[in-house]
């Protein structure tokens, strides 16, 4: 008799912008918890989650432009920074997965979120992903663009999104 693998779910998370690093964002908490109550369940070894956080570089490649840059190992410094950060988000997940038994992996990317998060797809053959998504108007939409309405057009696995609950929604629905 074969063992089944356990089903594959990818999960693109991020930081919040709202409380700073290391909490997640208010969707990727969402969509976790989403996941991990109505899909996981009690049934833990037959899941595995895979965290993905894509950081995204500033466009000149700067984070910390209030910053001082004198010598070589100030931006040494400040990658290290922005790695931390991201092991700092994904420790909260894998932590939880730990906690209630499921089995998990993580890493960290660097690029646009959206073509990062396909591409990793592509490469790592989930059975589907999730992300949160933060629920924009088509006006915001237009202006912010999102990474969940791209994944689920281009992904090449099923896609679910889970909206953040109303009650969790800031006054400025582009925070998260």
């Amino acid at each position: 008799m074969a063992v089944s693998q356990p089903t594959r779910i990818m999960m693109g998370v991020n930081e919040s912008t709202i409380k700073g690093y290391p909490y997640p964002s208010i969707s990727s908490k969402g969509a976790f918890e989403w996941t991990i109550n109505k899909i996981v369940s009690s049934n833990t070894s037959a899941f595995k989650l895979l965290f993905v956080h894509v950081q995204v570089p500033d466009e000149d490649g700067f984070v910390d432009m209030d910053s001082i840059f004198a010598s070589p190992d100030d931006f040494k410094t400040m990658r290290h920074r922005e790695r931390v950060r991201g092991l700092h988000l994904l420790e909260h997940f894998v932590s939880r997965c730990h906690e209630i038994g499921v089995a998990c992996e993580a890493w960290i990317r660097h690029g646009d979120p959206k073509e990062v998060i396909c591409h990793e797809v592509v490469r790592v053959q989930p059975d589907f992903l999730v992300v949160g998504s933060r629920g924009l108007g088509p006006f915001q939409r237009v202006f912010v663009g999102t990474v969940s309405e791209f994944c689920v057009k281009h992904a090449e696995c099923p896609v679910i999104t889970i909206k953040r609950r109303a009650d969790e929604t800031p006054q400025d629905p582009i925070d998260d």
